[in-house]
């Protein structure tokens, strides 16, 4: 096969960032994607209905800047999750319409998540008001136990933490986000239709392995961290299932090369310059590119109740290299793959 045509996809799970870093990154995604849902964790964080209603705004204004890409792309929001959040902003960011889900970070375990949830417990309320609303929960699924081994984490955060939650909000929605372990994957193929899962093209392509290749490797570092390779294995035999619970979410994250090449370098991988690329690589390598379509763009536009999208992208076999580096806000942005050759690309 050396033609792909797919409806047009969505990413439900992208950092857009904002001011000059955003007009940096922000064609990449617009350019592949009809709709992302944009994640919350700016500085400060978006807590109420009204600073992500201005934020969408903001991201609008630069859409204006990209012609026909961004023309065509509309922003999905969502709101920050921290213990203080009562159930009347639930309330009005669902009667916003704009916004479609609500971010839940343990305070602590990623990038600009200390003002996150400290005890689940103290979000009880707010969860029963999105449950009887239908806002969808989006889960950054890993414990911040110290004790906790770093490669243990997400296990620990669904025995312990999620598991218990969704026994007692048995129609909560949730999107387990970026999953990276076998456990991950068999904990939602057996829960409930409320409850799915996004898959990012790196830990598709990329096992802990690739931390270490030759020195210690900043730009693969992200959260949840990358793991064993029998835990790719599990995320690839999911995303290529056709299972309807299993949808993309690039968790694209941009970081200034500094900020990553640093002494405590920043989480984050950068994937947007060719994220549905590397969706066709990971779906070529497991022989399974008729199941591209389904995974990106139809199982997660089902799950948020969104329609269908119109038009389609082609993907064509041609091989092209990523850059070294991509500008970012006046800074240096290290992209997934800088300087190796891609064998899809966008038309």
């Amino acid at each position: 096969m050396d033609r792909i045509t797919l409806r047009r996809p969505d990413d439900f799970h992208a950092h857009l960032r904002d001011g000059p870093a955003m007009a940096a990154v922000l064609a990449d995604t617009a350019r592949r994607f009809a709709r992302a849902i944009v994640m919350p964790n700016l500085e400060p964080p978006l807590r109420t209905t009204a600073q992500v209603l201005n934020y969408r705004e903001r991201i609008l204004g630069e859409l204006q800047n990209l012609g026909d890409a961004g023309a065509s792309f509309e922003p999905l929001m969502t709101l920050y999750l921290t213990d203080d959040t009562p159930p009347e902003e639930i309330a009005r960011a669902k009667l916003s319409g704009r916004i479609h889900g609500v971010k839940l970070y343990p305070a602590g375990a990623t990038t600009h998540s200390a003002a996150g949830v400290t005890r689940l417990s103290r979000c009880f309320h707010t969860l029963e008001k999105m449950e009887e609303v239908g806002l969808p929960l989006l889960v950054h699924g890993e414990s911040t136990d110290p004790a906790i081994d770093v490669f243990d984490r997400e296990r620990a955060f669904i025995e312990e933490t999620l598991g218990p939650t969704l026994e007692r909000f048995t129609q909560l929605k949730v999107v387990l986000e970026h999953i990276t372990t076998r456990d991950a994957v068999q904990y939602v193929e057996v829960t409930g239709a409320n409850v799915a899962a996004t898959i990012t093209a790196h830990h598709l392509l990329m096992n802990r392995n690739a931390l270490f290749m030759g020195g210690i490797r900043p730009h693969h570092y992200c959260l949840p961290v990358l793991k064993r390779e029998e835990h790719r294995e599990a995320l690839v035999e999911a995303a290529t299932s056709g299972s309807p619970k299993f949808f993309l979410g690039t968790d694209s994250a941009p970081h200034a090369r500094a900020a990553k090449e640093a002494g405590c370098g920043c989480a984050g991988i950068y994937t947007a310059h060719a994220a549905i690329e590397l969706y066709a690589v990971a779906f070529e390598e497991a022989h399974a590119l008729d199941k591209l379509e389904g995974f990106a763009s139809e199982h997660g536009a089902r799950f948020y109740h969104l329609p269908p999208n119109r038009g389609s992208i082609t993907l064509v076999r041609e091989d092209w290299t990523v850059p070294e580096t991509i500008a970012f806000g006046g800074e240096a942005l290290v992209p997934l793959r800088a300087g190796e050759t891609i064998p899809w690309k966008l038309v």
